[in-house]
């Protein structure tokens, strides 16, 4: 970034409004106040200040953010607040910033889908235990055949958006439920099948409440099969993105990282220019 400007113009982003803080080379506010979400009240602003579109962008990574704002006076979290840190920030530590290129536009992207898939990964979660939770409370000896990872093979969920729970795998038999399944999956569905009905075979009471969360179960199991689709949509949209980025490729060929945790290492490191060599910040924080 290029230290020699008139004017630092830091913009902490909010839903309905957003904040301005202009700062000269001295540290000076030349501009504080409350922006409206509006594309041409910014630009009547850069254009104030001196500046037009093709001013420098920059956006300052949310980690160093929050390490340059302990080094200012002041809990409280304010929109002016924050603007201010920004602005002199960019002003007094200019290799903090990160330049807005095509490529900080990729990461953007990665960013939002890694978002959407932790939030994913959040409701098939909660999903699962509120399926595991029905068949708790109607079946004990069914929920412990689908014990860990078991409730989630797409056969189990299968079953359960054909034959709801215990009284209709009863209904369709052993023989008619094994079956099905062998036309339905590439491995063979015995030992399962098997178990299941070993199971259904140590119950003889119906619980109260079974009939009505018979009519959920399958409710649940597809609610789960969808966001396990959209999960894997989000991740080929993903992948199909860190493609167009070589940094981003070699750090996703090391043992651990994945997408996600590469996209944020980026977002947060840039091209790593700002590293003068290998150990450059190791055991030390740089500028702060």
């Amino acid at each position: 970034m290029n230290n020699e400007y008139d004017v630092w113009l830091g913009l902490d982003v909010g839903k309905t409004n957003h904040h301005g803080c202009g700062l000269n080379p001295m540290g000076e506010r030349v501009f504080d106040h409350e922006l409206p979400q509006d594309e041409g009240a910014l630009r009547d602003v850069i254009t104030t200040l001196q500046h037009d579109c093709g001013a420098d962008i920059a956006y300052l990574p949310g980690l160093a953010m929050r390490k340059a704002a302990d080094l200012y006076p002041g809990q409280a979290k304010t929109d002016a607040r924050d603007a201010f840190i920004i602005a002199d920030t960019a002003r007094s530590m200019p290799h903090t910033l990160r330049s807005v290129d095509r490529e900080s536009d990729v990461l953007a992207n990665l960013k939002v889908l890694a978002g959407t898939d932790e939030d994913l990964a959040h409701d098939i979660t909660r999903a699962i235990n509120r399926l595991r939770s029905l068949l708790l409370q109607i079946h004990p000896a069914l929920e412990r055949v689908f014990k860990g990872t078991v409730l989630t093979r797409t056969i189990v969920l299968d079953l359960l958006v054909r034959y709801r729970g215990p009284a209709g795998l009863r209904s369709a038999g052993k023989s008619g439920v094994k079956r099905w399944a062998k036309n339905h999956t590439r491995k063979d569905p015995s030992a399962l099948i098997d178990a299941i009905f070993d199971a259904l075979a140590e119950q003889t009471v119906t619980v109260p409440g079974t009939e009505a969360s018979e009519s959920v179960v399958p409710r649940h199991a597809t609610r789960i099969q969808a966001l396990k689709t959209e999960r894997k949509e989000i991740e080929a949209e993903a992948e199909a993105l860190a493609d167009s980025l070589p940094l981003l490729q070699v750090l996703t060929s090391m043992p651990g990282v994945g997408v996600k945790t590469a996209a944020q290492i980026l977002l947060a490191a840039g091209d790593f220019s700002a590293f003068r060599t290998p150990g450059f910040g190791i055991g030390r924080t740089e500028g702060y």
